[in-house]
């Protein structure tokens, strides 16, 4: 009797641990659309409806031969534009062939904007990788502001550089301060509605004091391994059960959506945190 017990206990184990290896698989390569709609009185009339599709943390990984999962996915949202929030590559894997296709396919679907990551702060091929983005039609924003113009009407659409291109070590402390000087510069007098891509989700504190409106970020990876009633267990910058990790937070009259992003870096997998693609809507109240 203890011999059956001691059996069955052991292929019980064993069914567990592959069925959790299998949805571990699964988790990290099985593609999710989030839909998210943002509604204020500041956006014009003429981009209700507006759709943005967010792409974050791409970190060179593929879903589907060419990324043909990722496009088909992207081109089924029909969005107005694509905007890509940092880590497109990944530091420690130098080949930057799978962004560019990936970049060259998505111009394809729409106008797409993009705006660096730390992992790009560290990579020695960077000027490359600007120059072939631009060359494929890609935007790139760094520390940049413009008008986006649609239907007749514009809003502002601005771009930071990660903070990693300007401070090291132990300069991250003054990050807050340099990202309030240089987003109020790029702001300016106009009293437009406001969009900002930027890779830092922890830096919201300084997005709100500058009066920003609606802010795409990624870098926490969703927390890594999500747990459940909790959220994320760790990101970069944050550390432990961080406040940024996905989904959309508020504060005053500015939204910010953190993606929880696509692929995987220093830490290889990911735990009940599904790769994510961010399909947002503008509504005028």
């Amino acid at each position: 009797m203890k011999k059956r017990l001691s059996k069955k206990t052991l292929i019980s184990v064993c069914t567990l641990i592959a069925a959790l290896i299998i949805w571990t698989i699964w988790s990290n390569t099985a593609l999710t659309l989030s839909t998210v709609t943002v509604s204020s009185n500041r956006i014009p009339a003429a981009f209700n409806g507006f759709r943005i599709a967010q792409i974050s943390d791409l970190h060179n990984a593929v879903f589907g031969e060419d990324n043909a999962e990722l496009l088909q996915i992207l081109s089924e949202c029909e969005p107005n534009i694509i905007v890509i929030t940092g880590d497109l590559v990944d530091a420690e894997h130098t080949d930057i062939d799978v962004a560019l296709d990936f970049a060259k396919e998505a111009v394809q679907i729409a106008d797409t904007y993009y705006v660096t990551g730390n992992h790009e702060a560290s990579l020695s091929q960077y000027d490359e990788l600007k120059a072939e983005l631009e060359n494929t039609g890609v935007v790139v924003l760094e520390d940049k502001a413009m008008q986006l113009e649609y239907n007749g009407d514009d809003i502002t659409l601005i771009g930071l550089s990660d903070p990693s291109f300007t401070l090291k070590g132990d300069m991250f402390g003054e990050v807050p301060a340099m990202v309030d000087t240089k987003l109020r510069g790029l702001i300016g007098d106009k009293d437009n509605y406001t969009i900002l891509l930027s890779h830092r989700p922890e830096l919201f504190e300084a997005y709100v004091n500058c009066g920003v409106d609606l802010v795409f970020s990624g870098h926490a990876h969703g927390g890594q391994f999500r747990l459940p009633f909790i959220g994320g267990l760790v990101a970069p910058n944050q550390g432990l059960f961080p406040k940024y990790d996905a989904g959309l937070y508020t504060k005053g009259d500015t939204n910010m959506i953190v993606c929880r992003g696509l692929g995987n870096s220093i830490i290889p997998i990911r735990f009940n945190n599904r790769p994510e693609i961010v399909l947002l809507e503008l509504i005028a109240e």
